[in-house]
């Protein structure tokens, strides 16, 4: 009887954590426990934990006295919507959360059940870092997941939700995963925390302006998505998980869906009658999508191209769409980078990707080729290139010059390519077409701006419509924008059983 009450005592124990105190604490920052955020993930009562009662080994600086079960760290595995899914939620009352020997060796063993079992791997971060009483062991431990995170990467979904600081080491983990969730207010990543930067740099700035959810969703796109609280946050993912498979042998999730009349009117009325208005291609999507299916990635950061999940007919797809509202829907080396990510992502998972496509080229300007806009645009044009998905454009309006061929083009391996009758298929603009090729003609006119409007005009009779490439066979069919959701039910029903067969190689060398 006393060893039943040992191992319940030591149950109850490994449960508080850090203390009671140290609970208290967290809550007061108005952060749930390791354990509170596993209890609103995972389905109620289908959490297994492992490791409930590892210690860690240090003995230096005193810490032989400092043990606590569990070492910081809440792993083990469950269902989220009836799917099984792995789970490690770091501990900040037990040492701040900080990463040990034994810590790293719980996330590992974790990591690899996921592989050998084929299902998703979230990581629910909130650390101060590695365990300097630890030293390299520590160190150690950390290069040990990054391993563990490339070996996955492309084979399991690995979700990495940012609950409070993330700093030095532990930042690189979350990088190499799939999509990284930030909190407003209370979570933080970077690689040198706001004390060293003020050393080395003699800047002044807060942790939150440093590396901060906003900094991070907005200016340098680490994170793909943030929410207002870690409720929130856990909804994000569950929502996030739904659109993508367990694995990479798996075909994506599938709703129940009623066929219906898949005629949207809306969609005529969407496009300006001046070539060079905005519209805001969400409208798109949303028409074009199932109803209230679209989840948005990457929101805030190059908002010169969209990304998301959708589904159509009840089926998962990813959708790419260059967006007019917004510097006019050119891609640069932000839009080019995010849009390749995504597509690399959906490619990974069997996730078939649809391309809305108004694009008046990419970015002119010092600032963009001395950043590298040639690298960073042909990340894009690779991430097409080597996409074995069903893949399907619907140009809009504008596809002109090289971004026309990047943005998922027939001849680098579209399966069908759609137009509506507003599409401008060329290598540039009317007018500054007109200017180049009929520029003796215009300097020797009386009236210049008269007769460059005629050539421009009549360039645009000639080039700016989607017929020329249907007559090449570029474009599949011209279609009526109302015509539009349900010739793509169609065509990705088509596309079902897809195989592209790729020429034997290690792997590409995407030009990063």
């Amino acid at each position: 009887m006393k060893k039943r009450e040992q191992l319940l005592k030591l149950r109850d124990e490994a449960q508080l954590g850090g203390g009671l105190d140290k609970i208290a604490a967290q809550h007061k920052k108005g952060k749930l426990t390791a354990r509170e955020r596993i209890h609103f993930l995972m389905d109620e009562g289908s959490f297994e934990e492992i490791g409930a009662f590892v210690q860690h080994r240090s003995s230096d600086f005193g810490m032989e006295k400092l043990k606590v079960l569990g070492d910081g760290v809440v792993t083990g595995y469950g269902t989220i919507n009836g799917r099984l899914t792995y789970v490690f939620s770091q501990d900040f009352t037990v040492f701040g959360g900080s990463l040990s020997e034994t810590h790293a060796e719980k996330i590992c063993k974790l990591m690899d059940l996921a592989m050998k079992n084929g299902a998703p791997l979230i990581g629910l971060n909130d650390s101060g870092g590695a365990r300097i009483q630890e030293g390299v062991v520590s160190l150690g431990g950390y290069a040990d997941i990054f391993y563990r995170n490339t070996l996955a990467s492309g084979v399991i979904p690995q979700l990495s939700a940012i609950m409070g600081p993330c700093a030095g080491g532990a930042v690189y983990s979350p990088a190499i995963t799939d999509y990284i969730l930030m909190v407003e207010n209370s979570s933080y990543m970077f690689v040198t925390g706001p004390n060293v930067v003020k050393t080395v740099t003699h800047e002044e700035v807060s942790s939150e302006d440093l590396g901060g959810a906003s900094v991070h969703s907005a200016k340098s796109g680490v994170a793909h998505f943030t929410a207002a609280n870690e409720i929130e946050a856990i909804q994000q993912l569950k929502k996030l998980l739904s659109y993508i498979p367990q694995n990479c042998e798996e075909k994506v999730p599938s709703l129940p869906y009623t066929k219906a009349d898949e005629t949207r009117k809306k969609l005529a009325d969407i496009i300006p009658e001046s070539a060079n208005q905005p519209y805001d291609i969400r409208e798109v999507i949303e028409e074009v999508a199932d109803e209230n299916s679209f989840h948005e990635v990457h929101k805030n950061f190059a908002e010169n191209i969209v990304v998301g999940f959708a589904r159509l007919a009840g089926k998962s797809i990813g959708i790419v769409a260059n967006q007019p509202a917004f510097l006019a829907g050119v891609l640069d080396i932000h839009s080019s980078q995010k849009a390749a990510r995504f597509v690399r992502f959906c490619d990974c998972f069997n996730i078939p990707l649809l391309v809305f496509e108004d694009v008046p080229g990419f970015l002119p300007g010092t600032d963009q080729e001395w950043n590298a806009i040639i690298t960073n645009g042909a990340k894009l044009l690779y991430a097409f290139c080597e996409a074995t998905v069903p893949r399907i454009t619907v140009i809009t309006r504008k596809a002109y010059g090289g971004a026309y061929d990047v943005m998922n083009s027939k001849h680098i391996g579209a399966d069908m390519n759609f137009a509506w009758p507003t599409a401008e298929i060329a290598v540039m603009g009317a007018k500054g077409a007109a200017e180049i090729i009929f520029k003796r003609q215009i300097d020797q006119a009386e009236d210049k701006a008269e007769a460059l409007k005629a050539k421009e005009l009549e360039y645009g009779n000639l080039f700016a419509n989607p017929y020329r490439a249907a007559e090449r066979g570029f474009i599949d069919d011209v279609i009526l924008p109302e015509e539009t959701r349900e010739k793509l039910i169609k065509a990705f029903a088509m596309l079902e059983n897809k195989v592209v067969n790729l020429p034997r190689k290690k792997h590409g060398n995407i030009p990063l």
